[in-house]
């Protein structure tokens, strides 16, 4: 029990670091993907093509390598200092944009094309029809895919530890180290697996609450 109180307070200022990174990333990389996945399908051929080779680069290329990318190129190539936290989120945001705008970009085509077809039968503009007929369903259509991309972050926040960032991998390498024992590794364990419940006992409100409108549509 002593050897456990002595690293946990330790891990758990970790823990607090990476819950905020989580926090940070979904925050803005969330509404961040949008624009590009409507970037994507813009008729505007470079628009389309820069977000498109944006989506590319982010999501063909390792976190990892991403991180170390921006911690190195800030301060060698622009000369500009930043701190690390900061860096790493940044690197974060990124990189989940891209993948999230590949979500949102999927969401947005599979809406048939005569909802399109009806909506300008009516009159209805097309940033009306995105608004109010296309992004709701979007918005319903991802909600299992966007769960299962926040539930990676929290896996993928370990990948901080490789950069000088107290965030709870690393938390738990320096009580390893410290008390030769590997009991904080089973912690840590723990730890994620709360994070991932929580994730998961909301993504199954949310799909309750948008079910609702599935029973209406029936009724």
């Amino acid at each position: 029990m002593d050897k456990i109180m002595e690293f946990l307070p330790f891990m758990l200022e970790g823990t607090v670091l990476t819950v905020e990174l989580f926090v940070l990333t979904l925050i803005l990389s969330l509404p961040l993907g949008l624009p590009i996945a409507l970037g994507s399908n813009s008729r505007i051929k470079p628009l389309s093509w820069l977000c498109k080779i944006y989506v590319w680069i982010f999501r063909g290329t390792p976190l990892l390598l991403q991180l170390f990318f921006f911690y190195f190129f800030f301060p060698l190539v622009l000369n500009i200092q930043m701190n690390v936290f900061f860096t790493v989120v940044l690197t974060y945001v990124l990189n989940y944009a891209a993948y999230f705008a590949e979500i949102y970009r999927g969401g947005i085509n599979s809406i048939d094309r005569g909802q399109y077809e009806a909506a300008f039968a009516l009159g209805i503009s097309r940033r009306q029809t995105m608004t109010d007929i296309v992004m709701p369903q979007t918005m319903k259509a991802i909600l299992p895919p966007v769960v299962n991309e926040a539930v990676t972050l929290v896996k993928d926040t370990a990948l901080a530890s490789t950069l000088p960032v107290i965030d709870l991998m690393k938390a738990t390498n320096s009580a390893v180290n410290r008390t030769t024992d590997m009991t904080p590794f089973f912690f840590a364990a723990i730890i994620y697996l709360i994070m991932t419940f929580v994730l998961t006992i909301i993504s199954g409100r949310l799909e309750k609450y948008f079910s609702r409108y599935d029973a209406k549509e029936e009724d």
